[in-house]
């Protein structure tokens, strides 16, 4: 290869590494706005779309309507109702979606998005609150905003800067920020985050462990007077490879697994108690763990079974075909 097409071959790459480094200079910029004037009207938002009644109605055109969408969907699946009303589509009769309970995002970098006239001008003669994400407060959406989230001047990795890119990003993170900081202002849980999740691998991770755990007969218990004649016998019909050792409270204090029989195998191997082969202090999970966790957990600890515990009682045990089943793993 000559060095002419060594060059042309390295240049998107070098664009690549250009463009990253661009837009992280834009979210650098974000970022220290947050410490300084963008404080304010951040905290200021947060606190007004918590106290509102209604829904948060975003809107824009072009790549921030696209930023838009991306908002409303996250909005709404953290807790906060939310969605998306296209700003020309609004003159033509979807303003009737938006009431006086709710509040208004929008989305215009220039801040004189002609298409936001319509929405901008009910917001204003109903007295809905709206707030604006924008490049310019002295904008005509600016100066109609009752919150202006003022977004920082960033160079954008287009060559030509027409194309938008860091601003679009800006906006994406912007709005990202805002939808964890409403999360985390309502204390939304990732129990809540499962109720509006039910589907998929997400669902599945969200699932907590009393939701799958086998429980009651199905559990391979057995006494610490046990022998390991008879404790055979129960491990093999209850078909978890493993064999929880409770005290005489009911305290799980030990493990047999298929692993511990092949390292203990002697002659008199059949007459021994139970609590000579047993590996001491198991691993056990609460009821609330989700099953991502779990899923860790046995993966990390090189296990196959986890017994489910409520103040060291064993109530259910968790296998990984039960992770595999409801897509978790």
């Amino acid at each position: 290869m000559t060095t002419s097409e060594q060059e042309a071959s390295a240049r998107p790459l070098v664009s690549a590494e250009r463009t990253l480094e661009t837009e992280i200079a834009g979210l650098s910029a974000l970022r220290a706005a947050l410490k300084n004037g963008l404080s304010a009207p951040f905290t200021k938002t947060v606190e007004l779309i918590a106290g509102i009644k209604g829904r948060v109605i975003v809107s824009g055109i072009g790549k921030s309507g696209h930023i838009g969408t991306k908002l409303a969907a996250t909005l709404a699946s953290t807790g906060t109702p939310a969605f998306f009303v296209h700003a020309s589509e609004a003159s033509h009769g979807d303003l009737g979606m938006i009431t006086q309970d709710d509040v208004v995002i929008a989305l215009s970098w220039s801040g004189e998005t002609q298409e936001l006239a319509g929405i901008v001008t009910y917001t204003r003669r109903f007295k809905v609150p709206l707030v604006a994400i924008t490049k310019s407060e002295d904008s005509t959406l600016g100066r109609a905003a009752d919150i202006v989230l003022k977004m920082p001047s960033v160079t954008e990795a287009c060559p030509h800067g027409l194309a938008p890119t860091t601003s679009a990003l800006v906006q994406l993170a912007a709005g990202d920020a805002l939808a964890i900081a409403l999360l985390e202002y309502r204390g939304f849980t990732a129990q809540d985050f499962r109720i509006f999740h039910p589907g998929g691998r997400l669902g599945a991770s969200l699932t907590a462990a009393q939701d799958i755990m086998h429980k009651g007969d199905a559990l391979p218990l057995a006494p610490r007077t046990m022998v390991m004649r008879d404790a055979i016998v129960l491990m093999t019909q209850k078909g978890f490879g493993v064999l929880g050792i409770v005290d005489e409270i009911g305290h799980l204090i030990g493990i047999i697994t298929d692993g511990d029989l092949r390292r203990h195998i002697s002659t008199n191997f059949l007459d021994k108690p139970v609590t000579d082969i047993m590996t001491p202090n198991p691993k056990s999970i609460p009821g609330d763990m989700l099953s991502a966790a779990v899923l860790e957990l046995i993966n990390s600890s090189a296990i196959t079974s986890v017994f489910v515990a409520d103040e060291k009682r064993p109530v259910g045990i968790i296998h990984l075909h039960d992770l595999l089943r409801i897509g978790a793993a």
